[in-house]
């Protein structure tokens, strides 16, 4: 992970909400889509901080580059989500109001995104629930053309 970096205004265009909490034995399935893989990715980024903490409450601040890899798109999804958890429980403690994915290498399976908010602060963010992980448990990612739209499901370990 890079440095923090100003914002640009790019940074501070909230997306429209795309996901859904839906009811998971002891923990929570995180149900996010999108028009673009891209943009289903980044709605489930959104769909664990919004977890978290009330997203209304965020300010973006600053920005940090975050990249993950895997071996194919479950693998490349469940490291994404792990980087930006990383990003919140380690210093900095980002919460971050908007996720945009930069690059999104298909064949590799590589992401590199902006993570744009700021250093959470009890007080100011209300806290929403720990996530603790994020797991593999019926990860689904639904890509096809018989799909109207892409479509992620991801049990976090709460």
């Amino acid at each position: 992970m890079d440095e923090p970096q100003e914002p640009r205004d790019e940074d501070f265009l909230v997306q429209p909400c795309k996901y859904e909490y839906l009811d998971h034995t002891a923990d929570v399935q995180l149900h996010s889509w999108g028009e673009t893989m891209e943009e289903a990715f980044e709605q489930c980024a959104m769909a664990m901080f919004g977890y978290m903490t009330d997203l209304e409450r965020v300010e973006v601040k600053q920005v940090h580059i975050v990249e993950a890899e895997g071996e194919d798109m479950m693998s490349l999804l469940y490291h994404f989500l792990d980087e930006l958890l990383f990003v919140f429980s380690a210093e900095p403690f980002l919460i971050a109001k908007v996720v945009k994915i930069v690059e999104f290498d298909w064949d590799n399976f590589k992401i590199k995104a902006r993570a744009c908010g700021e250093e959470f602060q009890i007080g100011k963010h209300s806290q929403g629930t720990e996530v603790k992980a994020i797991t593999y448990s019926a990860m689904q990612i639904h890509d096809r053309p018989e799909v109207e739209r892409p479509e992620i499901f991801v049990i976090i370990d709460i």
